[in-house]
């Protein structure tokens, strides 16, 4: 999945929460909570996360301090002098 086509499902995400706002207001249901800035709050904090997780797995994709495989890579690449 690319990043344009993830944020295309975040913003559709946040068109759907938009659509029960609505409905809930045209029912007469209120939350204080529930607002269109609320809703614009969230997107836009999930769209400033996605490329924070992406970097953090990254990180951890080229690192070999965390999983038991990745230091014994890192003790053959040492060995064929290849690090």
């Amino acid at each position: 999945m690319t990043t344009d086509k993830l944020k295309q499902h975040i913003a559709l995400f946040g068109g759907l929460l938009s659509a029960v706002l609505l409905f809930l207001q045209t029912l007469g249901v209120t939350f204080t909570w529930f607002t269109n800035d609320s809703i614009d709050a969230f997107v836009n904090a999930l769209l400033a996360a996605v490329p924070f997780i992406w970097v953090l797995y990254g990180v951890y994709k080229n690192t070999y301090l965390v999983t038991k495989e990745a230091k014994e890579q890192e003790k053959k690449l040492i060995e064929e002098g290849l690090k």
